[in-house]
């Protein structure tokens, strides 16, 4: 018998997954308003003068996502085969083109869509407007136009693997080593290496640094907790079947915020719609706006900010739509794949981050090269 006697009544279920959101994007808001907490960032940091301080707040994030999720799995609190992270169907160039596509778009829209959600919320009109067209475009590749694109073109491409794609299972498969032991290994041998990268740069790191990463990661973990397990209905009594309540996707889901944006837009265009429903994902995505003017207004550092020029429009239109696509294509943004896909070791998480952070570079070469062309 648990605190919140378990399972909760469906009906129960959905509200505490709901009220449960809403607190982790609070949270997550104003952490990232204080902490300047950005994968985009963090990246272009690291490409442009070797800053490694927010580099170290993701890593971080990761670790303490990882350990709590594996944690969640031992204990029998997530089964993470009902995950998107460890789908059987590989669509590994869904990962490559859309984690890359997406990259470019973080850096044309001067961060990842949990960027600009916390920039909108500090009273960035720029992030309302590029959050906007991520949402459409993200709707249209869910099921729109760009969905042609994505299922005909991309999606055809893709591996059964019959079990899960997480790097644990799949080193097990081949050597014939118990799959649980194996991802602590994994995990055991990251967290080591990444100890002695972040013991190395530990200068550049404040108190507020280090505890911004570890809450961003046990986010992550409150997420899976509370979308696995206490939403978790082992038999819906009018299906008989189990059922994750209060996520759009019917399973088990972390923090991400390429297809939430979609399912918002959903929600504001077909309110009166009964079947369309307040989910998960969106009710993080409106904490964390409401998280981070909270802190913009306590630190006062909300200020409205604007577009300078048509071009800077015209870019962060460019980027939004690349980032709707591409976080729908590789089935979740630089959190959704890069911290919670990550969070469960997912190699298709991997192959997403890695495309991901090679569209960064690119982009990011490329508006250095604009920039040293017109200095010349």
């Amino acid at each position: 018998m648990s605190l919140l006697n378990l399972p909760l009544p469906p009906a129960a279920a959905a509200q505490v997954v709901l009220w449960g959101g809403l607190g982790l994007g609070l949270v997550l808001g104003a952490v990232a308003q204080a902490s300047r907490f950005c994968t985009m960032g963090a990246l272009s940091d690291r490409f442009t003068f070797g800053g490694s301080t927010r580099l170290m707040m993701w890593v971080l994030a990761v670790l303490a996502a990882a350990a709590g999720s594996l944690v969640l799995i031992q204990a029998g609190l997530l089964d993470a085969t009902r995950t998107l992270p460890w789908t059987e169907r590989f669509v590994w160039l869904s990962y490559i083109v859309g984690g890359t596509l997406f990259g470019i778009g973080m850096v044309l829209s001067s961060g990842c869509p949990q960027r600009n959600l916390v920039k909108a919320g500090a009273g960035s009109l720029k992030s309302l407007v590029t959050l906007g067209v991520a949402a459409v475009a993200a709707q249209m590749t869910l099921r729109g136009l760009f969905a042609e694109a994505r299922t005909r073109a991309l999606d055809v491409f893709n591996v059964q693997l019959g079990g899960p794609q997480d790097v644990g299972t799949l080193i097990a498969g081949a050597t014939g080593a118990p799959a649980a032991g194996t991802r602590w290994l994994v995990l055991v041998l990251a967290m080591l290496g990444c100890a002695v990268w972040l013991w190395r740069h530990r200068a550049e790191m404040e108190p507020l640094h280090w505890a911004s990463g570890i809450i961003v990661g046990l986010l992550v973990v409150g997420a899976w907790a509370l979308t696995g397990h206490i939403g978790f209905l082992p038999e819906h009594p009018d299906t008989l079947e189990p059922a994750w309540m209060g996520t759009y996707s019917h399973r088990p889901e972390g923090l991400s915020f390429a297809a939430p944006l979609g399912h918002g837009m959903d929600l504001l265009t077909l309110w009166s719609d009964k079947n369309t429903v307040l989910t998960f994902g969106v009710i993080v995505s409106l904490g964390v706006v409401l998280g981070s003017t909270a802190s913009a207004l306590w630190r006062h550092e909300f200020h409205i900010e604007s577009f300078r020029t048509p071009q800077d429009l015209a870019t962060h239109v460019a980027g939004g739509t690349l980032m709707g696509f591409g976080g729908v294509t590789a089935l979740g943004c630089s959190i959704g794949q890069g911290i919670s896909g990550l969070s469960l070791l997912s190699s298709g998480s991997c192959i997403a981050v890695v495309s991901m952070v090679f569209g960064t570079w690119a982009a990011l070469r490329w508006q250095n090269w604009r920039i040293e062309r017109g200095a010349a």
